[in-house]
């Protein structure tokens, strides 16, 4: 999968510098969904972390290399199932991920929209973000604290993807 950033940007090709517009634009689709939500501020992690996993979903979903500001309204029931609930989204990622890896060394060229991506993945995956724990028993935290209810460590995509799924519908 070939995308318009991973050539040199008058389309030579030559060993210039590569732009990673795919992933940029993905990502600043992300932060645009999730600013317009108004769901936390922008310099959280928990932000972060929604954008981040948005951003992926959008990237690794352009399975055409088209992303396109004119087919964004038309992609929202695409990502929106894709961050559903009751998805693998994790899995389908992995899965994604292996196979642009893939096509990135069968192609031999730079490859900075999936460096991106890769770097983007493996923040969600190694950082925990400590967010209510949704199985506590109701009540169980102490009374009067302004975030109440109990804590637990949770991996930054599980909190950012909820986040994303939100931010798409609030749109």
């Amino acid at each position: 999968m070939l995308h318009r950033g991973q050539e040199s940007t008058d389309g030579t090709g030559g060993g210039e510098l590569t732009v990673p517009m795919a992933w940029l634009y993905a990502e600043y689709i992300a932060d645009e969904l999730l600013r317009t939500g108004d769901l936390m501020p922008p310099t959280s992690f928990e932000f972060r972390a929604g954008r981040d996993a948005l951003a992926l979903t959008i990237f690794l979903s352009d399975t055409g290399g088209e992303l396109s500001g004119i087919r964004v309204v038309s992609q929202l029931d695409t990502w929106l199932s894709l961050t559903a609930y009751d998805q693998p989204w994790q899995d389908w990622v992995r899965e994604r991920m292996a196979n642009l890896a893939a096509t990135a060394i069968e192609s031999g060229g730079p490859t900075p929209d999936l460096d991106l991506a890769e770097a983007a993945w493996r923040w969600l995956e190694e950082t925990e973000l400590l967010a209510p724990d949704l199985n506590a028993v109701p009540g169980g935290g102490a009374p009067g604290t302004e975030d109440e209810g109990p804590k637990v460590w949770t991996p930054a995509w599980q909190l950012g993807l909820p986040l994303g799924h939100l931010a798409i519908h609030l749109f």
